[in-house]
């Protein structure tokens, strides 16, 4: 059913079903910080603002690949995520909430200072290659806008998303549930519970916490990449603002806290 999907449904239908897979690979980012290692994040639409961003200027600027570009933002978007972890270790509940408030604030007001980067208020479009372009612009193959034929089916640019956006999910899933199933996993669970039981038992609770934010920041990372793309055209704010941080922050609390099928 979910292969023959994008064939048998309207455009309108196709288009919830991209922006679905979407929302799957950022709650699954935020399950593991929030679901796994418990610590309360507010600031999630700021990784996948850098994320998105990262990729919108590779393909403009460089026209770097997606399948290049989807990594290199997630990476981006560890790098914060890290650098974050590192102030948020003596940080829990609604503090640690409020730092993340903060983080957001100064990832919109950093994406706006830099105009000639990211256009500002105007917004960037978000190219999409499958290889980099030539010295006069061009490319050898085929935009992947463009429609193709394959035998008797049609693949439109939003089915080629849809198809690209499941193999990301599928992989995404198969990370996450390696995590919970690991030593790592286990131990940010532990340190979820009870931090200071977790540590008389010789778990590393800095560790888990940092690792939990670098994991869960780049996960984040890809998914705005892959907004973007869905987009083809972003701006800071909307979309990537607190709304966002709190719409995924639902999906895990409804889906079911520390479950990978519940994001």
């Amino acid at each position: 059913i979910v292969v023959t999907y994008p064939f048998w449904v309207s455009a309108h239908w196709l288009t919830i079903a991209n922006q679905a897979l979407v929302a799957v690979v950022g709650s699954i980012a935020l399950m593991v910080l929030t679901g796994f290692a418990g610590q309360i994040s507010m600031g999630h639409a700021a990784f996948l603002a850098l994320g998105a961003y990262t990729t919108a200027i590779l393909g403009t600027r460089w026209g770097v690949p997606f399948w290049m570009s989807l990594p290199l933002s997630g990476f981006c978007a560890a790098g914060v995520g890290l650098a974050i972890g590192f102030f948020a270790l003596r940080l829990k509940g609604l503090y640690l909430a409020i730092v993340t408030i903060g983080l957001l604030v100064l990832v919109e007001h950093s994406l706006l200072a830099f105009p000639e980067w990211t256009q500002g208020h105007s917004g960037v479009r978000v190219p999409m290659h499958w290889w980099f372009p030539s010295a006069d612009g061009t490319s050898a193959l085929p935009a992947f806008k463009d429609k193709v034929m394959l035998g008797p089916l049609l693949f439109t640019f939003e089915r080629k998303l849809f198809f690209l956006f499941l193999g990301i999910t599928l992989v995404v899933m198969y990370v996450a549930k390696n995590i919970i199933r690991s030593n790592t996993g286990r131990a940010m669970m532990a340190v979820r519970d009870h931090d200071l039981a977790a540590s008389t038992l010789g778990v590393n609770p800095t560790r888990a916490k940092i690792l939990a934010f670098g994991i869960s920041s780049f996960l984040a990372g890809i998914a705005g990449a892959m907004f973007a793309y869905k987009q083809t055209f972003i701006s800071v704010n909307p979309p990537f603002n607190l709304n966002m941080s709190v719409a995924f922050i639902a999906m895990i609390v409804l889906g079911g806290m520390g479950t990978v099928y519940g994001a």
